[in-house]
C-alpha cells in the first residue's frame, strides 16, 4: 500500500496507480480559472499545470490576505456593518481553504516530479 501525506487531495489517485495522471489533471485543472483548460500544453504536461496552479494559488492567498486586511476600511461608510463583517467571515473562511489546496496542490507536484512520500513517526526527530 502506497502511503500519502494527509494533504493528499481525495480526487487524486494514489501514484502507484496506471494513469494517476489523469486525476492529478483533473484535480489541477480545478484549481485554476477555467480558461485555463483551453491550453493543451498544460494537459501534455502535468508538471507545468501543477506549478502554474501552486503559482496562481500563492497569488489568490496573497489577495485574500491584502482583501482581509483592508476590508473594513475600504468597504466602511459602503456597506453597512453587519455586511463588512459578512464579507470579513468569507475572508476568514477562504484564505485557510486556499492555503489548504495549495498544501494539496505542491504535494501533487511533488509526487509529478517522482517523489514518494513515507510516514513519519510522530515524537520522533
Amino acid at each position: 500500500m502506497t502511503y500519502l501525506p494527509p494533504e493528499w487531495p481525495p480526487e487524486v489517485r494514489p501514484p502507484s496507480v496506471p494513469d494517476w495522471e489523469t486525476s492529478a489533471v483533473a484535480f489541477l485543472l480545478d484549481c485554476m480559472p477555467p480558461d485555463y483548460r483551453a491550453h493543451d500544453v498544460l494537459r501534455r504536461y502535468p508538471l507545468a499545470l501543477a506549478r502554474m496552479a501552486l503559482r496562481h494559488l500563492d497569488s489568490a492567498i496573497a489577495a485574500a490576505r491584502a482583501g482581509y486586511r483592508n476590508a473594513a476600511v475600504d468597504l466602511k461608510g459602503h456597506l453597512p456593518p453587519h455586511a463588512v463583517e459578512a464579507v470579513l467571515d468569507v475572508y476568514r473562511q477562504e484564505g485557510p481553504r486556499l492555503v489548504r489546496l495549495a498544501r494539496s496542490v505542491d504535494v501533487v507536484e511533488r509526487a509529478l516530479r517522482g517523489e514518494g512520500f513515507t510516514a513519519k513517526l510522530r515524537g520522533t526527530r
